[in-house]
């Protein structure tokens, strides 16, 4: 009993020693980021705030074709808002070890804290950038209160884990593989338009539309605008596809991380 009591104790002591420190990264890396001028850490959630606004107002001036008869608005804020969130994370993971390797030296400090730290700062600007957008446009008229809150929660923290863990896996994977830095930013130009946010399975052609699920964000889209829309569309979605296509992307994110651990450190 006393030797479990201690390795309990020992359990929340390493959780907290943790915890400070991804929070004093993430408290540097948003100083680093946004600096103290001008708007400051506001950067952090009015940054998505521009882009998903921009992507918004350039989707209804053209009135873009997205296979339904959604309000645009809405479409483009639960769409856009989608992206910020799975692009967005690797690029902040890639090549982030080579300027923080002095940071490793600590004892307490290890590489997966250094993407825990810019994962949260992204993670949180989506998320409050796609909140607070949903609220000023219900405000004044441009879109309506969504139909299930749960489902919305569930279907972000699902798209959150696909973001993080494809986000640990590349960061890891540049470490030894230079050309990833090249690879991905072309890469997620191309995944953008197959990701789910231009359009709903539902307007797909019938032999088309079960190819899509097989894009894990396609799932998590198809349920995050069902969570809004409701009634209003019918969603195509596979959610235990998903979660095992997380667990499995993230187990090779901590399989390459713990490869790259030991030389980040030892370098």
């Amino acid at each position: 009993m006393t030797t479990k009591r201690a390795s309990s104790v020992g359990l929340f002591k390493s959780l907290a020693v943790q915890r400070r420190v991804i929070f004093a990264l993430l408290m540097r890396e948003a100083m680093t980021r946004f600096g103290r001028h001008n708007l400051g850490f506001l950067w952090l959630f009015l940054e998505p705030m521009i882009f998903t606004i921009g992507v918004t107002t350039l989707w209804t001036a053209t009135r873009a074709f997205h296979g339904s008869a959604l309000p645009i608005v809405p479409f483009a804020v639960t769409g856009y808002s989608s992206i910020l969130l799975w692009r967005n994370m690797p690029a902040r993971c890639i090549d982030a070890v080579e300027p923080n390797r002095t940071l490793l030296y600590h004892r307490n400090v290890k590489v997966i804290d250094i993407y825990l730290a810019r994962l949260i700062i992204e993670a949180s600007g989506a998320t409050i950038s796609f909140m607070t957008l949903t609220i000023i446009f219900m405000s004044i008229g441009w879109m309506k209160p969504p139909e299930d809150i749960l489902k919305i929660i569930f279907a972000w923290i699902l798209l959150v884990w696909f973001g993080m863990s494809l986000a640990i896996f590349l960061g890891s994977l540049s470490e030894e593989v230079e050309i990833i830095e090249k690879l991905w930013h072309p890469a997620s130009y191309l995944f953008v338009p197959l990701s789910g946010a231009a359009f709903i399975v539902n307007g797909l052609p019938s032999q088309v539309q079960h190819l899509a699920l097989y894009l894990p964000t396609v799932n998590g889209v198809e349920l995050l605008r069902e969570g809004y829309f409701g009634s209003q569309m019918v969603a195509h979605y596979d959610i235990p596809y998903m979660v095992i296509a997380n667990a499995v992307l993230s187990l090779f994110a901590l399989a390459q991380l713990q490869k790259i651990g030991r030389k980040a450190i030892s370098a």
